[in-house]
């Protein structure tokens, strides 16, 4: 069995392709700096995929594309490509998640948590202002003009926007080859930033390596989704096979059998007899 979409098809909005051209810092160089509109130096190697948890039990998020640059600033970027009804609050998690590791332990100053950037790109209309970009930080509703100053922007990227207004055209033509990565060709790109990064895309996209991965990616995630079907079975078949104990067991106790009897006649243990009464009462 083959992808439903060859790897050639991708836009930056699938999943694998924007992790796969955003672990090169190049990329996501070219990437931030035109949605921040100013120069960005990144440390390392942004980290895709990047897991972060607080303790076992508690629930984990992976990052599409986790970076610093070299003041410190931490870059949370997201390609989100179906609208999930969440990603406010979504944004907010990740904010919490990504803060719980900035500080060393038993550090007690809390100026020293990074400046942080979560920056969500999605081929929708999240708040319907038509609006290329929203972004967001804390301020006073009592004081205009007061700012929280807490460090952190929240930045919503729409690439179907209709409103130029406050962004820059090549903003603008970033989002839209994002979302139409597959079928831009470099003479329709006017910024040499795009082109760039177009060419980058390209030459990804028939490298040898990042294919068999795509492939790998793929088979993993076919494998994932049959398992979880058989385990859907497996559960459903347990609760119909409870919910037929249940109703003998309900049937005999009506007839004024005893717990012993129905056991016996069931095949099954005592405690097991009165764990399913239990569950009747």
């Amino acid at each position: 069995m083959k992808p439903s979409k060859p790897l050639g098809q991708l836009t930056l909005f699938d999943r694998f392709l924007f992790a796969e051209a955003m672990e090169s810092p190049g990329n996501l160089q070219i990437l931030l700096e035109i949605i921040l509109g100013r120069d960005v130096h990144l440390k390392d190697c942004p980290q895709s995929e990047k897991e972060i948890r607080t303790t076992p039990l508690k629930r984990f998020v992976k990052l599409d594309v986790w970076s610093q640059d070299e003041e410190g600033v931490v870059y949370n970027t997201e390609a989100q490509k179906e609208n999930t009804g969440n990603l406010p609050r979504r944004s907010r998690y990740y904010q919490g998640m990504i803060d719980s590791k900035l500080l060393e332990p038993g550090e007690i100053d809390f100026r020293k948590l990074n400046q942080l950037y979560v920056i969500m790109i999605t081929p929708f209309d999240l708040f319907g202002a038509g609006k290329y970009q929203y972004t967001f930080q804390m301020k006073c509703e009592e004081v205009p003009g007061l700012n929280l100053e807490d460090g952190v922007t929240r930045i919503f990227l729409n690439s179907r926007g209709t409103d130029p207004e406050g962004v820059s055209e090549e903003l603008i033509e970033l989002l839209h080859y994002i979302e139409h990565t597959n079928e831009k060709t470099e003479e329709s790109c006017r910024s040499a930033r795009v082109k760039k990064l177009k060419r980058r895309i390209d030459s990804l996209k028939e490298n040898a390596e990042v294919s068999v991965r795509y492939m790998q990616a793929w088979e993993e995630r076919v494998m994932e989704q049959n398992e979880a079907r058989k385990e859907g079975r497996a559960e459903g078949f347990a609760a119909g096979k409870d919910e037929k104990i249940s109703e003998l067991i309900q049937k005999k106790l009506e007839k004024g059998k005893s717990i012993q009897l129905i056991a016996d006649e069931l095949e099954e243990d005592i405690e097991t007899i009165q764990r399913f009464i239990k569950k009747m009462a």
